[in-house]
């Protein structure tokens, strides 16, 4: 029995925006039907980033699959001409242990992050979101968009121009009005970016508050904050949000929330509900027009697991596979 060797540009093939939708709705759905195992997320770190180890396990909504992915984060990767976040998957057969497929993980951890925002805004968001606000113009911000576009009808865009990185937000200009021909503008000034804005991205390794200040009725993406110590997001307006989390473990050490637990700003019970929980119709989404809603989203083992799961699948129909022998 041989393993399948899975390369980035045939994840980028198969693994469609819409397609990281379903699955990750669906992944998010076992989970929150207990259908799912998944240890928190280990973390070892470096002078320069870290290492983080995610296992999980789903038996349910249509998966039997297991996995883990090792992921590294170096935001000083330029340096290299290497990416910011590098991955790599194992997939594993429950019934005896072999490894199915190895795959890299860089774009599909990309594509599936940019999948649970979007599954979040389709509960916490507005139907009639026209706007959306992005506070970080980088890989994810792209993934954060084009996954969106999939359950909203956005017209318009706008990007906080961060001082330090001008070029970053012009080339994110220019990829959306290429790409998907909308209106788009650049702005220094973040409240224009994070005011009259329907849903709000953030994606930035900031350990510092950069939004201050929104709009009542807006959705919050808080993508950034994934290890201890980052925020993104003002306490003040965590505190006023119906706060929505993909993991109560991974959340209360290095979400969003991370930073207000310690410092006693909020507590558990200021916590709506998980998007698991959601998905799987055990909690409501957004109840009305005004309330400001955050999903603080720390990245979950079992969104990698079942997009490396559809992946694998497919690759296997179509019947173009490398494999090795490993045992």
């Amino acid at each position: 029995m041989n393993t399948i060797i899975i390369t980035g540009r045939e994840v980028e093939k198969i693994l469609t925006p819409a397609l990281a939708n379903k699955t990750v709705e669906a992944a998010f759905a076992a989970y929150g039907l207990g259908l799912a195992d998944m240890p928190a997320k280990s973390y070892l770190y470096f002078d320069k980033g870290d290492l983080r180890s995610m296992p999980a396990y789903i038996h349910g909504q249509d998966f039997h699959i297991a996995g883990i992915k090792s992921v590294t984060v170096h935001p000083q990767n330029k340096l290299y001409n290497l990416p910011t976040v590098m991955a790599v998957i194992i997939l594993i057969d429950p019934e005896n242990g072999l490894p199915l497929a190895i795959m890299d993980g860089t774009c599909l951890t990309a594509v599936r992050t940019g999948a649970a925002g979007a599954v979040a805004a389709k509960y916490l968001s507005r139907e009639d979101s026209k706007t959306a606000g992005f506070v970080g113009c980088g890989v994810q911000a792209r993934a954060q968009l084009s996954c969106l576009l999939e359950i909203r009808r956005l017209e318009k865009v706008k990007i906080w121009q961060f001082s330090q990185d001008v070029q970053c937000s012009v080339n994110f200009k220019e990829w959306v009005e290429t790409t998907y021909h909308l209106e788009t503008i650049v702005s220094s000034d973040i409240f224009e970016v994070t005011t009259e804005t329907d849903i709000l991205v953030t994606t930035t390794p900031s350990r510092n508050p950069l939004v201050t200040r929104v709009t009542p009725g807006t959705h919050i993406n808080a993508i950034g904050a994934d290890a201890a110590g980052k925020q993104e997001i003002d306490p003040g307006i965590v505190r006023k949000a119906k706060i929505v989390i993909d993991d109560w473990s991974q959340a209360s050490h290095s979400g969003e929330i991370n930073v207000p637990l310690m410092k006693r700003q909020i507590s558990q019970e200021d916590i709506h509900a998980d998007l698991g929980r959601i998905a799987a119709k055990k909690a409501e989404g957004r109840t009305s027009a005004d309330e400001i809603t955050l999903f603080d989203a720390t990245g979950l083992a079992i969104q990698d697991v079942s997009c490396a799961y559809i992946v694998y699948k497919t690759l296997k129909d179509i019947g173009t596979l490398k494999e090795i022998e490993l045992f």
